[in-house]
């Protein structure tokens, strides 16, 4: 398998893979956030998938796929430094605001700059049509923003903070999305990038779920937390890892792009499975969001 992805990058094939794959992370990562700002505290749910999928990314990390090359300890080194502020800023921007207001604004402010940096690395060139669709998306992704916060009933006192953090964590969501597209472009096998960034990337969290768990005086029962931890892990696996192939074998930019039509997944996770309120002018904005990632598309 790892010959055949490697065969097509850059081919028509690849780009088709790549678009698939990007809207599989679109919907998987939104799934993905719904887990961390469920019924648990989102702290104790990010440390139970990390370390769920640093255990299971360990064996294929160890004695599966090839080790990796001298050059690639040092990227390690920084995608596990960029990622774990990431999720120190999505915790706190999860713990201050409600969901359908601080995914939006962390996905919208992810795209523009991560197309920035596609560019400034590797010389990606978005067309004027393709950028009159990352502005058609931003436009929806942060119209369903205002407009959530228009209608927030919960949490309100702790609203510019949670603004503040979701807009930092977009900012890395960018730096994240360029930076692993450069390291696993670095090695020779796709795959060994990916089970040594799992088993280094589940390291800290962990720890800190740990000393947050100990010092609550009404900590939750251990197991549905593991179990949620588990099903993370697996989501977790196949969301990342189907961006970050798909910025191996297309543009970083377009991967980057499709990927935040997660908002318009997330929103439905909300409205089904956090009962928060859909109305008309939600699905507009969510319509114009998949409009935006459509023109993207077709603009390339």
């Amino acid at each position: 398998m790892t010959d055949w992805l490697i065969s097509i990058e850059g081919t028509e094939a690849g780009h088709q893979l790549a678009l698939i794959l990007a809207v599989l992370a679109a919907f998987l990562h939104a799934v993905f956030g719904a887990l961390q700002k469920g019924r648990h505290d989102p702290w104790l749910s990010r440390g139970a998938i990390d370390g769920a999928y640093g255990l299971m990314a360990a064996p294929f990390a160890l004695f599966v796929v090839p080790w990796p090359e001298p050059h690639m300890w040092p990227i390690f080194a920084g995608a596990f430094a960029i990622h774990t502020v990431y999720k120190l800023l999505q915790a706190y921007a999860y713990t201050r605001g409600a969901y359908t207001v601080v995914y939006p604004v962390v996905r919208g402010t992810g795209p523009l700059f991560a197309v920035i940096g596609a560019w400034l690395i590797f010389g990606e060139v978005f067309t004027l049509t393709q950028w009159l669709g990352v502005a058609t998306l931003l436009a929806g992704i942060f119209g369903l923003a205002v407009y959530n916060y228009i209608y927030l009933i919960t949490a309100r006192d702790t609203l510019i903070s949670a603004l503040s953090f979701a807009f930092a964590t977009g900012l890395f969501v960018a730096l994240y999305t360029t930076y692993d597209a450069y390291g696993i472009r670095a090695t020779a096998n796709p795959f060994t990038f990916l089970a040594w960034f799992f088993m280094f990337d589940g390291a800290i969290m962990p720890v800190i779920a740990t000393l947050r768990y100990r010092a609550m005086t009404a900590p939750p029962e251990l197991a549905p937390l593991l179990t949620r931890g588990t099903i993370g892990a697996v989501i977790a696996f196949f969301s990342f890892g189907s961006i970050m192939l798909a910025t191996r074998l297309d543009k970083v930019g377009e991967a980057a792009v499709l990927r935040e039509t997660s908002t318009v997944f997330a929103a439905l996770i909300g409205w089904l499975v956090l009962k928060e309120t859909v109305g008309p002018r939600r699905i507009a904005l969510m319509a114009l969001i998949a409009l935006g990632a459509v023109i993207v598309e077709v603009g390339g």
